[in-house]
């Protein structure tokens, strides 16, 4: 088993960084492999709602997003960590989750996510909850904690002084790990279901 980890702050070894890696060395000791991967310090084009993903892959073909979808797809779990930014989530990462997810075409349905939100004070909350809308609208099972999974820190390695921080995220870990283990132990005694047909309407007069 093995879970991508998406870094969305342009600083590759910053306090979002080593949160993730925080839950990806517990994930480790519980043999599942984990990579994490920076993109909020790549060039990643927005959106421009082209319609051309519906085969499943992005317009842009040349941008950091294919090799790294790729492997997101391919991957059995999705950790992702974004700094806030106007009490919002970095605005390269949400250039790559909203390309991502629209060009997923179900890829992702009923794989296991969890998102972590890094903040010098406040903020985090709102970035935990854009985060994790990602994952639901994409069919995906959420990994929980016993608390959001936020964490303080300015300077590089400030988030090791937020003990409740560091203890929700191992946490996290635990249960992402256990969740991730019971998926695999019965994926052939209790198979993934098939989708509801979906019903598509616009609120249009």
């Amino acid at each position: 088993m093995k879970v991508i980890a998406i870094n969305g702050s342009p600083n590759q070894k910053g306090n979002t960084y080593l949160a993730l890696k925080t839950v990806c060395d517990e994930l480790e000791k519980k043999n599942i492999k984990t990579e994490i991967l920076t993109i909020g310090n790549k060039n990643i084009k927005g959106c421009i709602a082209c319609g051309r993903c519906k085969d499943g892959h992005c317009i842009f073909y040349d941008d950091t997003l294919t090799g790294i979808a790729d492997k997101i797809f391919a991957a059995d779990g999705l950790l992702l960590g974004s700094p806030v930014y106007y009490a919002g989530i970095s605005g390269t990462m949400k250039s790559f989750l909203d390309r991502l997810f629209f060009a997923s075409q179900d890829r992702l349905r009923l794989k296991i996510g969890a998102a972590v939100a890094v903040s010098r004070r406040s903020g985090e909350v709102a970035v935990f909850d854009q985060l994790n809308h990602y994952f639901l609208i994409s069919e995906m099972l959420v990994a929980p904690s016993y608390y959001w999974n936020v964490i303080h820190g300015g300077a590089p390695g400030e988030i090791y002084q937020d003990e409740e921080g560091i203890s929700i995220l191992k946490n996290l870990a635990n249960n992402m790990a256990w969740m991730l283990q019971m998926k695999d132990f019965s994926k052939n005694s209790f198979p993934i279901p098939e989708s509801y047909p979906r019903a598509w309407t616009n609120f249009v007069r």
